[in-house]
């Protein structure tokens, strides 16, 4: 499959984070089964074997292309210490979201790589690896799937939209709120997923499967490249304050939409404002 042009200043580095996503895909499906070696980063936290060498593949890819880019990858670093803004440019690459999905032989599990420049994040690729479907977008240039342009979905009616979220899984102390939280949520709209991998959740609403999405507790590896295919394609992100920009990607909050049920998820998130989990 050809890389999708988006006629932007930034094809070339799309191009190039679209070749690193497919080399550290296919190290991922070289190594398709249980895992060889799996160690705990932290409760419920895992990284494999798997992980570091398509991390390995992606950045070299990255490095070889524009040795003048900072990276900020999953493998290696700690989101607490990281600046928000930065002077020029930086990757931000998930090499395996859904880690314990791909441990369980389960899908989705997708490479993700986006590109900052100073304030705002300008490119994103999100590779969904065990169905092959690559999403592409540049800031001001629009959303593809697979090449061909897509958006979200125009679903206006709380009571009508279809969400995705991800469950709590290394802090539990918050745990009441956000059940009852997701009891309202649950009550008040038509479904709820919960797939185990923000980044492909992002993509999906992103095309127009889900009208929002809404996790805590998330890095921002995990939905820097999410987050503008959702604006790209037409959406709107913000964390539970309703702050827009970088925020969501290193708040730990994300809540994602079509724009018009973002309003009520944002009502019904309000007691969790203040909880990271």
């Amino acid at each position: 499959m050809e890389t999708p042009t988006h006629d932007s200043p930034y094809d070339d580095a799309l191009e190039t984070a679209v070749r690193a996503a497919r080399r550290a895909a296919v190290v991922i499906r070289d190594q398709a089964g249980p895992p060889k070696e799996v160690r705990t980063k932290m409760r419920n936290d895992f990284v494999t074997e798997t992980d570091e060498e398509a991390q390995a593949a992606a950045v070299e890819t990255l490095r070889a292309a524009f040795p003048e880019d900072a990276i900020l990858a999953e493998e290696g670093d700690e989101p607490a210490s990281v600046p928000t803004v930065v002077d020029g440019r930086r990757w931000i690459v998930d090499p395996l979201d859904g880690t314990t999905n791909f441990m369980q032989r389960v899908p989705p599990y997708a490479v993700s790589i986006a590109l900052q420049d100073g304030n705002a994040i300008v490119a994103g690729v999100v590779l969904n690896v065990p169905h092959d479907e690559l999403f592409t977008a540049v800031a001001g240039h629009g959303l593809q799937r697979d090449g061909q342009p897509t958006g979200v979905t125009q679903t206006d009616a709380f009571g009508d939209a279809f969400l995705a979220t991800g469950f709590p899984y290394r802090r539990f102390e918050h745990t009441e709120i956000y059940l009852d939280v997701l009891a309202d949520i649950l009550r008040d709209a038509r479904s709820v997923r919960r797939h185990g991998a923000a980044a492909v959740d992002l993509a999906w609403l992103a095309c127009g499967r889900f009208d929002g999405f809404f996790e805590t507790g998330l890095s921002p590896w995990d939905v820097a490249a999410g987050t503008l295919l959702v604006r790209e394609g037409g959406g709107r992100v913000t964390n539970y304050h309703n702050e827009r920009g970088l925020t969501p990607l290193f708040d730990q909050q994300v809540c994602a939409s079509n724009g018009r049920v973002h309003e009520p998820l944002l009502d019904h998130l309000a007691s969790m404002k203040d909880v990271r989990l």
